[in-house]
């Protein structure tokens, strides 16, 4: 879809959505329409008590006379005091939507300064885009008979700004995130025959052309690194398992990076303690923190992030096999704790041991986050509105917390401490790989805090943010590549800093 900016003036043709505030408030260009039309406008809302400017409310009105376009959507914005960023990016990928379903080929979406006054007219323009462009993501390559009626018309957005070159400006940064998250959700929303770990790294290969570091170790390197917890998993596989190690150094030489890393589980089959067959096609998004690392770092080199950020993604497959390790096997990790294992599909947390340690030992970076989709507990726990944050720090929680915020992807602390931790000491080993049905979340962060030693570290259980069963408002129904904004806001707060 060609995306544009336009000066705030009426098109000629396509579909328009406006937006109106809750009771019924016009825009400076509502009003123009409803001039323009002979008032069709207010008589619309007079005489629909059901529309009432509410958040999301749609109202679709025939062709305005006087007027060349196909149609008006009127989309609730709420109330006026309330929008900001987020809001902003939800009108616009509500819009989006709005402008799909009319059938229109060509569009506009209003966004007057006039909709967020606090914020600049160059800013509310970007952050409307900024929610279409991650709205009309479609994964639909492998669709080869879909008949032409059923796939969205929509070709071109205009997007009307007061000062369309200064929205263009203020877009530019964010459309380089808005890519990382497509790149995300294009690896996540791959069957597992097409990424694995091998095509996955060669996928971030393509990073190299934006500045990025790409560094990958194969089988035998980690192998000479005594990454025994993360090669135990893959050796059920006859896909080779691989480390990719990306970098940005867009920071001062001196400032220690901000390491970064995801699970990157291409498939999971729960090994040698296989998954139930119902619902196991799912799997292939247990290399989703893996996606993020990726998506993130395209979105860094992309916008030119004035920041250091190595990240990492410990890639494997999970399968079962005559050469699967098996429940009450030991193996070693690269730090020298010895992990029994105690259930095969408790597997993520055995790749982010090593690849944690590694990170830590190589790099010593000022922190650490991983992402992964570590737990169906974390579903139990906290349903699909949030993802599970664990730290052993608590102004990292607390400002990963509030970037969550301003981006729409909401963290909830979960607790670790002493008596969780007991519940994963094993009886003939350093560790065992799970602590048992109770606090299932919990003790699979704790197991990881045992690879991190004193650096600052978070964890993000995003199993249940991953995936959208149902349209979200920038989010369409699958991979959502939850993680590359929030950790964009993140690293924001960390520009300039030594």
């Amino acid at each position: 879809m060609e995306l544009s900016f336009v000066r705030s003036e009426l098109p000629v043709s396509g579909a328009l959505v406006l937006g109106v505030f809750k009771g019924g408030t016009l825009t400076p260009l509502g009003e123009q329409v409803d001039q323009a039309s002979g008032g069709l406008v207010r008589r619309a809302l007079a005489a629909n008590d059901r529309f009432t400017g509410k958040a999301g409310q749609t109202l679709s009105l025939p062709v305005p006379a006087g007027l060349s376009l196909s149609a008006v959507i009127l989309l609730g914005l709420g109330k006026a005091e309330g929008m900001s960023a987020s809001t902003l990016e939800t009108f616009g990928g509500q819009a989006q939507a709005a402008l799909v379903a009319s059938g229109a080929t060509e569009g506009a979406v209003g966004a007057e300064p006039a909709l967020a006054p606090a914020l600049e007219g160059a800013e509310v323009a970007a952050r409307v885009a900024l929610g279409a462009r991650l709205r009309a993501y479609r994964f639909d390559r492998y669709r080869t008979r879909e008949k032409a009626e059923d796939k969205p018309r929509l070709a071109r957005v205009a997007v009307l700004s007061a000062d369309p070159a200064a929205a263009e400006a203020a877009f530019a940064p964010l459309d380089g995130v808005a890519q990382g998250v497509l790149f995300a959700r294009d690896l996540q929303s791959e069957p597992a025959n097409v990424i694995y770990p091998e095509s996955f790294a060669q996928a971030c290969q393509d990073l190299a052309a934006l500045g990025v570091g790409v560094e990958v170790l194969g089988e035998p390197e980690m192998r000479a690194l005594g990454m025994g917890a993360l090669l135990g998993v893959a050796q059920g596989s006859a896909r080779e398992p691989k480390l990719v190690i990306l970098s940005w150094n867009g920071g001062p030489a001196e400032q220690a990076p901000s390491a970064i890393v995801g699970k990157g589980v291409c498939f999971d089959s729960g090994g040698i303690s296989i998954k139930p067959a119902g619902g196991m096609e799912d799997m292939k998004w247990d290399m989703a923190g893996a996606a993020v690392v990726a998506g993130l770092m395209k979105a860094l080199a992309l916008r030119k992030a004035p920041v250091n950020v190595v990240g990492l993604c410990g890639l494997v497959e999970n399968m079962p096999s005559g050469t699967a390790q098996r429940p009450g096997d030991v193996v070693t990790s690269m730090s020298g704790q010895t992990i029994e294992v105690i259930n095969t599909d408790a597997e993520g947390r055995l790749v982010l041991a090593d690849v944690l340690h590694y990170a830590n030992d190589r790099f010593k970076p000022a922190r650490m986050i991983d992402l992964a989709t570590l737990t169906g507990a974390i579903i139990i726990a906290l349903g699909n509105e949030y993802a599970g944050l664990f730290s052993n720090d608590d102004a990292l929680a607390d400002s990963l917390t509030a970037a969550g915020k301003t981006v729409g992807e909401a963290l909830w602390r979960m607790p670790l401490g002493e008596a969780y931790d007991k519940q994963i000491d094993s009886d003939i080993a350093d560790i065992k790989n799970t602590g048992g049905r109770e606090g299932g979340a919990i003790t699979a962060a704790q197991f990881l805090q045992r690879f991190v030693d004193k650096t600052p570290w978070a964890h993000l259980d995003i199993a249940a943010v991953t995936w959208a069963k149902k349209d979200g408002a920038v989010t369409p129904k699958g991979c959502t590549g939850y993680g590359v904004r929030l950790l964009d806001a993140y690293l924001r707060t960390l520009e300039g800093a030594a």
